[in-house]
Formats: C-alpha cells, sequence, structure tokens
C-alpha cells in the first residue's frame, strides 16, 4: 500500500481543519442570530456554546480531535498496510463528515465552515483512497452497524475534544499576569 494513501488523511484533515479554525469563530458571531430565529427549536444552549467558543478554544479542540482521529488512524494504517479497522473507520468518517458540511451548506442556503474543502478534498481524498485500498484488496466492507457507529464516535470524540479544550485555554487566559 502507497503511504500516500494512509499519511494522506491527516494531511487532507488539517487542510480541512485549517478553513474551519479560520473561519468558525466569524461565522457563528455573524450568523448564529439569524440562526436562532430560522431553527427555534434548537434547544438555546446550543447556540450559548457557539456564541461562547472562541478561536483559540476552537482550534485547541480541532487539534485534539486531529491528533486522536486523523494522526492514530493514519499510523495504525500506515502500520497496517490500509487494513486497519481504526483507519478505514476513520476515512470512512471523514468522507462523510464532507457530506455533512455539504448538506448543512444546503440546509443554512449558504456557507458554512468548511464548505470550500469538503467538495474539493475532503470527498475526493476519501473515493481516492477507497478506490486504492480497494483495488489492494483491503478494503473492508461497510455494514450498516459500522456505518452508524462511526459518526456516533466521532460525535463523542468531538463533544469530548470541545470540553478538554475548554479547560486549557480558560486557564491561560484567566492566569495571573507576570
Amino acid at each position: 500500500m502507497r503511504a500516500d494513501v494512509t499519511l494522506g488523511l491527516p494531511a487532507a484533515w488539517t487542510v480541512h481543519d485549517l478553513e474551519e479554525v479560520a473561519t468558525v469563530p466569524g461565522w457563528a458571531r455573524e450568523r448564529v442570530p439569524v440562526l436562532r430565529q430560522r431553527f427555534p427549536r434548537v434547544p438555546e444552549r446550543m447556540w450559548q456554546l457557539m456564541e461562547s467558543t472562541d478561536g483559540g478554544e476552537f482550534a485547541v479542540a480541532v487539534a485534539g480531535m486531529a491528533v486522536v482521529t486523523a494522526a492514530a488512524a493514519a499510523a495504525d494504517g500506515y502500520r497496517t498496510g490500509g487494513r486497519s479497522p481504526f483507519y478505514q473507520a476513520a476515512l470512512n468518517g471523514f468522507g462523510l463528515h464532507g457530506l455533512v458540511q455539504l448538506a448543512r451548506a444546503a440546509t443554512m442556503r449558504g456557507y458554512t465552515p468548511g464548505a470550500v474543502t469538503s467538495p474539493l478534498l475532503v470527498i475526493p481524498f476519501t473515493l481516492w483512497a477507497r478506490g486504492r485500498l480497494r483495488g489492494a484488496g483491503v478494503l473492508r466492507p461497510t455494514r450498516p452497524r459500522e456505518a452508524v457507529q462511526g459518526p456516533a464516535l466521532a460525535a463523542v470524540a468531538t463533544v469530548g475534544s470541545h470540553l478538554a479544550a475548554r479547560q486549557p485555554v480558560r486557564r491561560v487566559r484567566t492566569a495571573p499576569r507576570t
């Protein structure tokens, strides 16, 4: 298996994350008031969380998620020649994330963070890498249970990374100056 199939995952993930890190704070400040009106059934706590997340905290959360998921999965994929179930699940999750980004942009009727790199990088890379895995005879069939487990685990990891990011960033922000 070529290294770019497995090690390309954290590279593509990083480019996609850079778009999100650069755009989320400003987008949230501008769009949350409009979205509150458009989607009144969304719990107020969700809007408050979106408004209270600053750029530094978001960047720490994104970096944590990238290290845990993309780098660890890619290393396992590289080690196993692409056979790793963890790597393949992360790859599939990355591609599904790109599709969700596009669906969110369509639902919001405009740009949402990640909507540029999803069709240009996330989805094409995922399809390309899956094609290489298939060609090498190592692509595992995606069963319905695994298709549900992957996004569920990604959601838990995302929430966990954001909760973990809140602590160090707040500690740094409130530390006394010397």
